[in-house]
């Protein structure tokens, strides 16, 4: 699950997270583009930063994930931390907005289903620890609902797929988030790319989706085996969850203006899966 792309000049913002690192004080002989489509995450070397680049209009939500970031690494959440030399703070340069954090370098292979449930079940109890104004999670399904139900973003999308996609945002998350009883603060999208295996342990990335919501909403994006291993877990939410899941990356992937690599295939994907989700959780 992921916000829609933005296209992101390359060079700008190599250039952009040269010069500003170079401003702060830190050597950059080399820029190693890591990640490269709504932000842009450069690794510098020889200084080992990574800096994410986001246009400046990202500004509130780069600020508010260092600001996650800073509370959870004074929580003991097993998160990425903001680079000390910098801190957790972000920057303007030439129509971005940029942030540092400490770079680590992925060991070892995947992180197997039980260490995955123990990072969340860590990070969760972190999150609860904190004091946050975070938006729920029903907010960014009703973005998502916002750009199926308007045939302008989404004009390709098929009538009986956008019905398809508008009743499981409207109606499945409405159902799931009537109940709030259990709400708490989550990452809001620890799929198995924002988990790293990293020397000092399973560390989460990518802290700007955080949100309030069930854990469920969170394990539904993980692999199915981890919800087994996470304690009280309500295995039925998280397969209505997950239904949601889809039916989210499925709108992005549809509007007009995306410009994910493989769009095409990944929206074909996106409404099989929406379709095998609410298939298994009966709805």
């Amino acid at each position: 699950m992921d916000f829609p792309s933005r296209e992101l000049p390359a060079r700008p913002a190599v250039e952009a997270g040269r010069a500003s690192a170079v401003e702060l004080g830190l050597r950059v002989d080399e820029v190693v583009v890591v990640h490269d489509s709504d932000r842009a995450a450069l690794r510098l070397l020889p200084c080992d930063v990574l800096v994410r680049v986001a246009p400046a209009r990202d500004h509130a939500e780069a600020s508010f994930e260092v600001e996650v970031a800073r509370r959870l690494v004074g929580a003991g959440a097993p998160v990425a931390e903001p680079d000390p030399r910098v801190g957790a703070r972000v920057h303007l340069r030439d129509g971005f907005v940029l942030s540092f954090w400490t770079y680590y370098e992925p060991v070892g292979p995947a992180v197997a289903p039980a260490e995955y449930a123990d990072a969340l079940v860590r990070h969760h109890a972190a999150l609860r620890r904190v004091e946050l104004a975070a938006p729920h999670f029903t907010d960014r399904v009703a973005r998502a609902l916002r750009e199926v139900e308007d045939p302008q973003r989404s004009p390709e999308l098929a009538d009986a797929d956008r019905q398809l996609l508008g009743s499981t945002l409207r109606d499945l998350g409405a159902a799931i988030g009537a109940d709030r009883s259990g709400d708490q603060l989550l990452h809001g999208e620890p799929h198995q790319g924002n988990l790293l295996r990293t020397e000092r342990g399973p560390l989460i990335v990518d802290l700007a989706t955080c949100c309030r919501g069930p854990v469920e909403f969170d394990l539904a994006h993980a692999p199915e085996d981890v919800a087994r291993h996470y304690p009280g877990a309500d295995h039925d939410l998280v397969h209505r969850c997950r239904a949601v899941d889809w039916a989210m990356f499925a709108a992005w992937r549809w509007r007009r203006d995306d410009r994910t690599p493989a769009r095409d295939r990944l929206r074909a994907e996106g409404l099989d899966l929406v379709r095998a989700a609410l298939a298994r959780c009966g709805w």
